[in-house]
Protein backbone atom coordinates (compact mmCIF):
# COMPACT_ATOMS: atom_id res chain seq x y z
CA UNK A 1 0.00 0.00 0.00
CA UNK A 2 1.32 3.42 -0.85
CA UNK A 3 2.09 5.81 1.55
CA UNK A 4 -0.29 9.12 1.47
CA UNK A 5 1.92 12.22 0.61
CA UNK A 6 0.84 16.10 0.59
CA UNK A 7 1.09 16.01 -3.20
CA UNK A 8 -1.46 17.81 -4.87
CA UNK A 9 -3.11 15.92 -8.04
CA UNK A 10 -4.39 18.23 -10.29
CA UNK A 11 -6.10 16.15 -12.88
CA UNK A 12 -6.91 17.96 -15.96
CA UNK A 13 -3.72 19.66 -18.15
CA UNK A 14 -6.09 22.14 -19.92
CA UNK A 15 -6.17 26.36 -18.94
CA UNK A 16 -8.17 25.90 -15.29
CA UNK A 17 -5.77 22.91 -14.05
CA UNK A 18 -2.44 24.30 -15.41
CA UNK A 19 -3.68 27.66 -13.41
CA UNK A 20 -4.68 25.84 -10.26
CA UNK A 21 -1.14 23.68 -10.71
CA UNK A 22 0.42 27.45 -10.99
CA UNK A 23 -1.10 29.31 -7.53
CA UNK A 24 -0.36 25.75 -6.12
CA UNK A 25 3.45 25.19 -6.91
CA UNK A 26 3.90 28.83 -6.46
CA UNK A 27 3.41 28.52 -2.79
CA UNK A 28 5.45 25.99 -2.86
CA UNK A 29 3.46 22.82 -2.45
CA UNK A 30 4.06 19.75 -4.43
CA UNK A 31 1.71 19.89 -7.97
CA UNK A 32 1.64 16.31 -10.34
CA UNK A 33 -0.91 16.97 -13.00
CA UNK A 34 -2.74 14.06 -14.58
CA UNK A 35 -3.85 14.08 -17.92
CA UNK A 36 -5.28 11.74 -20.27
CA UNK A 37 -3.90 12.97 -23.21
CA UNK A 38 -0.19 12.08 -24.61
CA UNK A 39 0.09 15.95 -24.76
CA UNK A 40 -1.05 18.87 -22.40
CA UNK A 41 -3.51 21.41 -23.07
CA UNK A 42 -5.05 20.14 -26.49
CA UNK A 43 -8.06 22.01 -26.99
CA UNK A 44 -6.02 25.22 -25.89
CA UNK A 45 -3.87 24.73 -28.68
CA UNK A 46 -6.66 23.69 -30.69
CA UNK A 47 -8.23 27.22 -29.65
CA UNK A 48 -4.67 28.83 -31.14
CA UNK A 49 -5.47 27.70 -34.93
CA UNK A 50 -7.76 30.82 -34.92
CA UNK A 51 -5.64 33.53 -33.20
CA UNK A 52 -6.25 32.31 -29.68
CA UNK A 53 -8.99 34.75 -28.66
CA UNK A 54 -7.60 35.21 -24.79
CA UNK A 55 -10.05 37.40 -23.26
CA UNK A 56 -12.02 40.76 -24.18
CA UNK A 57 -11.80 44.31 -23.33
CA UNK A 58 -14.82 45.92 -22.56
CA UNK A 59 -15.74 46.85 -18.97
CA UNK A 60 -15.58 44.10 -16.30
CA UNK A 61 -19.55 45.47 -15.74
CA UNK A 62 -20.42 44.17 -18.95
CA UNK A 63 -18.31 41.60 -19.15
CA UNK A 64 -19.77 39.39 -16.38
CA UNK A 65 -22.96 39.96 -17.98
CA UNK A 66 -21.91 37.90 -20.46
CA UNK A 67 -22.24 34.63 -18.10
CA UNK A 68 -25.91 35.05 -17.62
CA UNK A 69 -26.96 32.63 -14.66
CA UNK A 70 -23.66 32.16 -13.43
CA UNK A 71 -22.90 35.75 -12.97
CA UNK A 72 -22.90 35.85 -9.58
CA UNK A 73 -21.15 33.07 -8.95
CA UNK A 74 -18.32 33.89 -11.35
CA UNK A 75 -17.67 37.51 -10.12
CA UNK A 76 -15.53 37.04 -7.03
CA UNK A 77 -13.04 34.52 -9.39
CA UNK A 78 -13.08 37.34 -12.58
CA UNK A 79 -13.36 40.07 -10.47
CA UNK A 80 -10.38 38.43 -9.03
CA UNK A 81 -8.20 37.81 -11.70
CA UNK A 82 -9.60 40.29 -14.46
CA UNK A 83 -9.13 40.65 -18.12
CA UNK A 84 -6.25 43.03 -17.66
CA UNK A 85 -4.50 40.67 -15.09
CA UNK A 86 -4.64 37.92 -17.74
CA UNK A 87 -3.10 40.42 -20.04
CA UNK A 88 -0.32 40.98 -18.29
CA UNK A 89 0.30 37.33 -17.23
CA UNK A 90 0.56 36.37 -20.84
CA UNK A 91 3.03 39.53 -21.43
CA UNK A 92 4.80 38.39 -18.61
CA UNK A 93 5.75 35.05 -20.85
CA UNK A 94 6.78 36.58 -23.24
CA UNK A 95 3.53 37.01 -25.30
CA UNK A 96 2.54 40.83 -26.61
CA UNK A 97 -1.12 41.35 -26.68
CA UNK A 98 -2.99 43.38 -28.96
CA UNK A 99 -6.62 44.54 -28.71
CA UNK A 100 -8.88 44.08 -31.88
CA UNK A 101 -11.53 46.25 -33.01
CA UNK A 102 -13.82 44.40 -31.84
CA UNK A 103 -12.67 43.99 -28.43
CA UNK A 104 -10.86 40.66 -28.21
CA UNK A 105 -7.81 40.00 -27.15
CA UNK A 106 -4.98 38.27 -28.52
CA UNK A 107 -1.32 37.27 -28.16
CA UNK A 108 0.90 39.02 -30.91
CA UNK A 109 1.90 35.95 -31.92
CA UNK A 110 -1.55 35.01 -33.19
CA UNK A 111 -1.02 31.11 -32.07
CA UNK A 112 -0.87 29.16 -28.78
CA UNK A 113 2.28 27.06 -28.61
CA UNK A 114 4.75 30.31 -27.51
CA UNK A 115 2.38 30.89 -24.83
CA UNK A 116 2.27 27.39 -23.69
CA UNK A 117 5.20 26.80 -23.74
CA UNK A 118 6.66 29.33 -21.69
CA UNK A 119 3.64 28.62 -19.17
CA UNK A 120 4.85 25.09 -19.03
CA UNK A 121 8.49 25.62 -18.64
CA UNK A 122 7.38 27.88 -15.42
CA UNK A 123 5.82 25.03 -14.49
CA UNK A 124 8.59 22.77 -14.63
CA UNK A 125 10.74 25.21 -13.02
CA UNK A 126 8.46 25.03 -10.09
CA UNK A 127 8.36 21.66 -9.83
CA UNK A 128 5.26 20.02 -10.99
CA UNK A 129 5.59 16.86 -12.80
CA UNK A 130 3.14 15.85 -15.49
CA UNK A 131 1.64 12.52 -15.57
CA UNK A 132 0.19 12.17 -18.70
CA UNK A 133 -1.56 9.57 -20.65
CA UNK A 134 -3.52 8.71 -17.11
CA UNK A 135 -7.12 8.29 -17.25
CA UNK A 136 -9.11 9.39 -14.38
CA UNK A 137 -11.62 6.20 -13.65
CA UNK A 138 -12.30 6.94 -9.96
CA UNK A 139 -11.40 7.06 -6.21
CA UNK A 140 -9.33 4.35 -4.43
CA UNK A 141 -10.09 3.13 -1.21
CA UNK A 142 -8.06 6.09 0.49
CA UNK A 143 -9.87 8.65 -1.00
CA UNK A 144 -7.41 9.55 -3.77
CA UNK A 145 -7.87 9.43 -7.69
CA UNK A 146 -7.05 6.43 -9.70
CA UNK A 147 -6.20 6.04 -12.99
CA UNK A 148 -6.17 3.65 -16.16
CA UNK A 149 -2.51 4.02 -17.58
CA UNK A 150 -0.50 1.92 -20.11
CA UNK A 151 1.46 0.66 -17.55
CA UNK A 152 -1.82 -0.49 -15.82
CA UNK A 153 -3.89 0.61 -12.67
CA UNK A 154 -2.48 4.10 -10.95
CA UNK A 155 -3.42 5.54 -7.95
CA UNK A 156 -2.73 8.57 -6.78
CA UNK A 157 -1.36 8.21 -2.88
CA UNK A 158 -2.94 11.59 -1.70
CA UNK A 159 -6.86 13.09 -1.32
CA UNK A 160 -6.34 16.64 -1.97
CA UNK A 161 -7.38 17.46 -5.51
CA UNK A 162 -8.26 19.87 -8.21
CA UNK A 163 -10.58 18.37 -10.63
CA UNK A 164 -10.17 20.10 -14.30
CA UNK A 165 -11.21 17.65 -16.89
CA UNK A 166 -13.30 20.31 -19.11
CA UNK A 167 -16.74 20.03 -20.81
CA UNK A 168 -17.34 17.10 -23.69
CA UNK A 169 -17.15 19.67 -26.40
CA UNK A 170 -13.81 18.54 -29.02
CA UNK A 171 -13.64 14.64 -27.57
CA UNK A 172 -10.84 13.89 -29.53
CA UNK A 173 -8.87 16.38 -27.87
CA UNK A 174 -9.79 15.39 -24.26
CA UNK A 175 -12.77 16.47 -23.36
CA UNK A 176 -15.23 13.57 -23.59
CA UNK A 177 -17.31 14.70 -20.36
CA UNK A 178 -16.22 10.53 -19.66
CA UNK A 179 -15.98 12.24 -15.45
CA UNK A 180 -19.35 12.94 -15.53
CA UNK A 181 -20.45 9.06 -14.02
CA UNK A 182 -17.57 9.55 -11.61
CA UNK A 183 -19.41 12.10 -9.05
CA UNK A 184 -22.28 11.99 -7.24
CA UNK A 185 -25.87 11.41 -8.67
CA UNK A 186 -27.52 14.89 -8.76
CA UNK A 187 -24.03 16.83 -8.60
CA UNK A 188 -23.98 17.62 -12.57
CA UNK A 189 -26.39 19.86 -14.30
CA UNK A 190 -26.43 17.55 -18.12
CA UNK A 191 -23.84 18.67 -20.32
CA UNK A 192 -25.19 19.90 -23.35
CA UNK A 193 -23.89 21.70 -26.23
CA UNK A 194 -22.87 25.83 -26.40
CA UNK A 195 -21.59 27.84 -28.96
CA UNK A 196 -22.49 25.85 -31.33
CA UNK A 197 -24.67 25.58 -34.43
CA UNK A 198 -28.70 24.55 -34.79
CA UNK A 199 -30.40 22.23 -37.17
CA UNK A 200 -32.90 23.82 -39.15
CA UNK A 201 -36.58 22.67 -40.73
CA UNK A 202 -35.17 24.60 -44.47
CA UNK A 203 -35.49 22.03 -47.46
CA UNK A 204 -32.25 19.24 -47.62
CA UNK A 205 -32.16 21.39 -51.05
CA UNK A 206 -31.18 24.27 -49.48
CA UNK A 207 -28.39 23.27 -47.34
CA UNK A 208 -26.64 21.11 -49.93
CA UNK A 209 -26.76 23.97 -52.10
CA UNK A 210 -25.87 27.12 -49.76
CA UNK A 211 -23.47 24.72 -47.56
CA UNK A 212 -20.10 26.66 -46.69
CA UNK A 213 -21.89 29.81 -47.65
CA UNK A 214 -21.55 33.04 -45.48
CA UNK A 215 -24.96 35.34 -45.15
CA UNK A 216 -22.61 38.79 -44.42
CA UNK A 217 -23.41 41.13 -41.42
CA UNK A 218 -27.28 39.43 -41.05
CA UNK A 219 -28.38 40.14 -37.34
CA UNK A 220 -30.69 37.61 -35.64
CA UNK A 221 -33.08 37.69 -33.20
CA UNK A 222 -34.53 35.19 -30.97
CA UNK A 223 -36.41 35.36 -27.61
CA UNK A 224 -36.27 38.98 -27.79
CA UNK A 225 -32.33 38.76 -27.50
CA UNK A 226 -30.30 40.15 -30.79
CA UNK A 227 -26.81 39.41 -32.39
CA UNK A 228 -25.02 40.25 -35.46
CA UNK A 229 -22.78 38.97 -37.74
CA UNK A 230 -21.51 36.56 -40.43
CA UNK A 231 -23.27 33.43 -40.17
CA UNK A 232 -22.56 30.05 -41.87
CA UNK A 233 -24.80 27.57 -44.21
CA UNK A 234 -23.84 24.35 -42.88
CA UNK A 235 -24.99 20.63 -44.19
CA UNK A 236 -28.15 20.69 -41.82
CA UNK A 237 -27.92 23.95 -40.43
CA UNK A 238 -26.27 27.34 -39.04
CA UNK A 239 -23.16 28.66 -37.45
CA UNK A 240 -21.46 31.37 -36.44
CA UNK A 241 -20.92 33.69 -34.14
CA UNK A 242 -23.99 35.60 -33.70
CA UNK A 243 -25.90 32.00 -33.56
CA UNK A 244 -23.65 31.26 -30.94
CA UNK A 245 -24.78 34.43 -28.53
CA UNK A 246 -28.18 33.31 -28.82
CA UNK A 247 -27.59 29.57 -28.22
CA UNK A 248 -29.01 29.43 -24.87
CA UNK A 249 -32.18 31.04 -25.55
CA UNK A 250 -32.63 29.22 -28.40
CA UNK A 251 -31.60 25.72 -26.23
CA UNK A 252 -34.39 26.43 -23.82
CA UNK A 253 -36.82 27.23 -26.09
CA UNK A 254 -36.45 24.00 -28.40
CA UNK A 255 -35.86 21.74 -24.70
CA UNK A 256 -39.43 23.59 -23.92
CA UNK A 257 -41.46 23.54 -27.11
CA UNK A 258 -39.56 21.72 -29.89
CA UNK A 259 -38.24 24.04 -31.77
CA UNK A 260 -37.58 28.06 -31.59
CA UNK A 261 -38.40 30.87 -34.38
CA UNK A 262 -34.94 32.67 -35.48
CA UNK A 263 -35.63 35.98 -37.00
CA UNK A 264 -32.99 37.21 -39.66
CA UNK A 265 -32.88 40.62 -40.69
CA UNK A 266 -30.76 40.08 -43.97
CA UNK A 267 -30.32 43.34 -44.05
CA UNK A 268 -29.63 45.28 -41.30
CA UNK A 269 -27.81 48.68 -43.06
CA UNK A 270 -31.61 49.52 -44.38
CA UNK A 271 -35.08 50.04 -43.29
CA UNK A 272 -38.06 48.25 -44.10
CA UNK A 273 -39.05 51.46 -45.44
CA UNK A 274 -36.38 52.39 -47.79
CA UNK A 275 -36.52 49.01 -48.77
CA UNK A 276 -40.02 48.65 -50.73
CA UNK A 277 -39.20 52.18 -51.94
CA UNK A 278 -35.56 50.54 -53.69
CA UNK A 279 -38.00 47.22 -54.33
CA UNK A 280 -40.49 49.32 -55.83
CA UNK A 281 -38.05 51.16 -58.38
CA UNK A 282 -37.78 50.10 -61.95
CA UNK A 283 -39.69 48.82 -65.53
CA UNK A 284 -43.07 47.53 -64.31
CA UNK A 285 -42.80 43.95 -65.35
CA UNK A 286 -39.31 43.31 -63.75
CA UNK A 287 -39.44 40.02 -62.01
CA UNK A 288 -39.09 39.86 -58.26
CA UNK A 289 -35.82 38.24 -58.75
CA UNK A 290 -33.91 41.36 -60.29
CA UNK A 291 -35.83 43.61 -57.76
CA UNK A 292 -33.87 41.36 -54.66
CA UNK A 293 -30.50 41.20 -56.11
CA UNK A 294 -30.79 45.17 -56.95
CA UNK A 295 -30.66 45.42 -53.20
CA UNK A 296 -27.81 43.32 -52.69
CA UNK A 297 -29.51 40.03 -51.72
CA UNK A 298 -27.03 36.97 -52.28
CA UNK A 299 -28.89 33.87 -53.72
CA UNK A 300 -28.78 32.33 -50.31
CA UNK A 301 -30.74 35.23 -48.98
CA UNK A 302 -33.31 35.10 -51.59
CA UNK A 303 -33.90 31.34 -51.13
CA UNK A 304 -34.41 32.31 -47.15
CA UNK A 305 -36.80 34.50 -48.45
CA UNK A 306 -38.67 32.73 -51.23
CA UNK A 307 -38.88 29.66 -48.54
CA UNK A 308 -40.57 32.76 -45.67
CA UNK A 309 -43.28 33.70 -48.56
CA UNK A 310 -43.96 30.19 -49.12
CA UNK A 311 -44.53 29.49 -45.44
CA UNK A 312 -46.53 32.63 -45.18
CA UNK A 313 -48.94 31.67 -48.08
CA UNK A 314 -47.09 34.24 -50.22
CA UNK A 315 -48.76 37.47 -48.95
CA UNK A 316 -45.14 39.12 -50.11
CA UNK A 317 -45.28 37.86 -53.71
CA UNK A 318 -48.85 38.64 -54.05
CA UNK A 319 -48.61 42.49 -52.67
CA UNK A 320 -45.39 42.67 -54.71
CA UNK A 321 -48.18 41.79 -57.76
CA UNK A 322 -50.19 44.85 -56.96
CA UNK A 323 -47.44 47.23 -56.86
CA UNK A 324 -46.79 47.52 -52.89
CA UNK A 325 -43.52 45.96 -51.54
CA UNK A 326 -44.27 47.26 -47.95
CA UNK A 327 -44.80 43.39 -46.94
CA UNK A 328 -42.10 41.91 -48.77
CA UNK A 329 -39.60 44.70 -46.81
CA UNK A 330 -41.01 43.23 -43.60
CA UNK A 331 -39.89 39.54 -44.37
CA UNK A 332 -36.51 41.07 -45.32
CA UNK A 333 -36.08 42.97 -42.28
CA UNK A 334 -37.39 39.99 -40.07
CA UNK A 335 -37.16 36.34 -41.83
CA UNK A 336 -38.12 33.25 -39.96
CA UNK A 337 -36.31 30.72 -39.88
CA UNK A 338 -37.27 27.64 -38.10
CA UNK A 339 -34.93 25.92 -35.68
CA UNK A 340 -35.34 22.19 -34.92
CA UNK A 341 -31.73 21.30 -32.50
CA UNK A 342 -28.84 21.94 -31.37
CA UNK A 343 -25.57 20.27 -33.15
CA UNK A 344 -24.10 17.61 -31.64
CA UNK A 345 -22.18 18.01 -28.22
CA UNK A 346 -18.89 16.82 -30.39
CA UNK A 347 -19.76 19.49 -32.94
CA UNK A 348 -19.70 22.15 -30.22
CA UNK A 349 -17.12 24.63 -29.11
CA UNK A 350 -18.30 24.74 -25.49
CA UNK A 351 -20.10 23.09 -23.21
CA UNK A 352 -23.37 23.78 -20.61
CA UNK A 353 -24.00 22.58 -17.76
CA UNK A 354 -21.57 20.52 -15.13
CA UNK A 355 -20.90 20.40 -11.82
CA UNK A 356 -23.84 22.41 -9.96
CA UNK A 357 -23.04 25.66 -7.71
CA UNK A 358 -24.63 23.93 -4.51
CA UNK A 359 -22.48 21.22 -4.34
CA UNK A 360 -19.55 23.64 -3.92
CA UNK A 361 -18.68 25.96 -1.42
CA UNK A 362 -17.54 29.27 -1.97
CA UNK A 363 -13.77 28.43 -3.00
CA UNK A 364 -15.16 25.74 -5.41
CA UNK A 365 -14.70 22.71 -3.15
CA UNK A 366 -16.94 19.75 -2.84
CA UNK A 367 -18.95 19.52 0.20
CA UNK A 368 -18.85 15.84 0.36
CA UNK A 369 -15.38 15.55 -0.39
CA UNK A 370 -13.42 17.96 1.05
CA UNK A 371 -10.01 18.76 -0.45
CA UNK A 372 -11.67 18.16 -4.06
CA UNK A 373 -11.92 21.46 -5.40
CA UNK A 374 -13.73 21.47 -9.45
CA UNK A 375 -12.78 24.57 -11.90
CA UNK A 376 -12.77 25.21 -15.87
CA UNK A 377 -15.82 23.97 -18.16
CA UNK A 378 -16.21 20.89 -15.74
CA UNK A 379 -18.49 23.82 -13.31
CA UNK A 380 -22.31 24.54 -14.30
CA UNK A 381 -22.24 27.63 -16.41
CA UNK A 382 -21.85 29.05 -19.91
CA UNK A 383 -20.43 31.92 -21.94
CA UNK A 384 -20.37 33.16 -25.41
CA UNK A 385 -16.96 33.24 -27.84
CA UNK A 386 -14.61 36.46 -27.45
CA UNK A 387 -12.65 35.57 -24.89
CA UNK A 388 -15.19 34.80 -21.92
CA UNK A 389 -14.92 31.04 -22.46
CA UNK A 390 -10.88 31.27 -21.78
CA UNK A 391 -11.36 33.79 -18.91
CA UNK A 392 -13.76 32.00 -16.76
CA UNK A 393 -11.40 29.04 -16.87
CA UNK A 394 -8.19 30.84 -15.63
CA UNK A 395 -10.44 32.57 -13.17
CA UNK A 396 -11.78 29.46 -11.77
CA UNK A 397 -8.54 27.55 -12.01
CA UNK A 398 -6.88 30.26 -10.01
CA UNK A 399 -9.45 30.28 -7.68
CA UNK A 400 -10.05 26.49 -7.07
CA UNK A 401 -5.75 26.74 -6.34
CA UNK A 402 -6.35 29.52 -3.98
CA UNK A 403 -9.07 27.48 -2.05
CA UNK A 404 -6.79 24.26 -1.78
CA UNK A 405 -4.03 26.62 -0.59
CA UNK A 406 -6.62 28.22 1.95
CA UNK A 407 -8.08 24.63 2.68
CA UNK A 408 -4.38 22.99 3.43
CA UNK A 409 -3.06 26.35 5.51
CA UNK A 410 -6.70 25.57 7.38
CA UNK A 411 -5.85 21.71 8.00
CA UNK A 412 -1.87 22.99 9.05
CA UNK A 413 -0.58 19.39 7.06
CA UNK A 414 2.32 18.53 7.89
CA UNK A 415 5.01 17.94 5.17
CA UNK A 416 4.38 14.07 3.97
CA UNK A 417 6.41 11.92 1.49
CA UNK A 418 6.65 13.36 -2.29
CA UNK A 419 5.32 11.29 -4.92
CA UNK A 420 7.44 12.31 -6.89
CA UNK A 421 10.70 11.76 -4.97
CA UNK A 422 9.20 8.47 -4.70
CA UNK A 423 9.44 8.30 -9.22
CA UNK A 424 6.01 7.00 -9.84
CA UNK A 425 5.26 9.39 -12.28
CA UNK A 426 6.98 11.16 -15.54
CA UNK A 427 9.19 14.25 -14.55
CA UNK A 428 8.70 15.59 -18.31
CA UNK A 429 5.24 16.07 -20.29
CA UNK A 430 5.48 14.30 -23.16
CA UNK A 431 4.85 17.26 -25.82
CA UNK A 432 3.66 17.69 -29.09
CA UNK A 433 5.95 18.92 -32.18
CA UNK A 434 4.66 22.20 -31.63
CA UNK A 435 6.08 22.17 -28.49
CA UNK A 436 9.26 20.53 -28.51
Amino acid sequence: MQKETNDIAVIGAGPAGLSAAEILSEAGHAVVVYDQMPSPARKFLMAGRSGLNLTHAEPLAGFLTRYGAAKDWLAPCVTAFPPSALRRWAEALGQPCFTGSSGRVFPEAMKASPLLRAWLARLAARGVVFALRHRWIGWSEGGGPCFETPAGAYSHPGRNVVLALGGASWPRLGSDGGWTDLLPPGSVSPLQPANCGFRTALPMAFHQRFEGTILHAVTLCAEGQRARGDVTITRSGLEGAPVYRLAAALRARIAGSGSARLLVDLRPGMEAGELATRLERGRARESLSNRLRRIGLAPAARFLLHEAQAQGGGEAARAQEGGRFSSLADTIKSCPVILTAPDSLSRAISTAGGVRRAVLDDAFMLRDRPGVFVAGEMLDWEAPTGGYLLQACFATGRAAGEGMKAWLAARQDGAGASAIEGGTVSPKADLPPELG
